[in-house]
């Protein structure tokens, strides 16, 4: 079974310090404002009490995610990987064969794709395309706009 979160150690690192951090500054400072809207008086009518409980939930709710995301998580060791097939941690370059660009992918785990970084989720388009291919490859992958791009690999590199 896959893991439901591929993480690279530094996206590892990142949500542990998060879950840390949430879970003893955040919780203290939420509870300090909800010890100080129960001193306005009656928290039956206190919108003050109200907020801090809501803001509450919602911090607890947002650390139970970080917390199950961690324990499913997979390490991608940069070290085990190969620049011989694209791979959840490859630095994929590709030219666009109708356009003729050249364009530089980083395949990564869902939780850590940015396409405006040209992060791509394994579970894209693109990136599920790209998934196994060697140099030289040319990928047929189907945008969601219902369009056909064929990507010729032109480089791999362990990102």
């Amino acid at each position: 079974m896959q893991p439901d979160v591929l993480l690279p150690s530094e996206g590892l690192d990142k949500r542990t310090d998060a879950t840390e951090h949430l879970s003893t500054v955040k919780r203290r400072e939420v509870a300090e404002r909800i010890k100080e809207a129960r001193e306005f008086g009656d928290i039956s009518e206190n919108s003050e009490y109200d907020d801090a409980k809501n803001e509450q939930a919602m911090l607890e709710a947002r650390i139970a995610s970080l917390e199950e995301k961690l324990r499913s998580a997979s390490v991608i060791n940069a070290a085990e990987l190969d620049s011989n097939v694209v791979r959840v941690g490859s630095l994929v370059s590709v030219k666009d064969e109708s356009s003729g660009k050249s364009l530089k992918y980083t395949i990564v785990g869902s939780t850590e794709a940015n396409p405006s970084e040209n992060r791509l989720s394994n579970e894209s388009p693109v990136g599920k395309g790209l998934l196994g291919r060697k140099k030289g490859d040319t990928a047929k992958v189907q945008l969601p706009n219902g369009k056909i791009r064929e990507l010729k690999i032109t480089k791999i590199d362990v990102a």
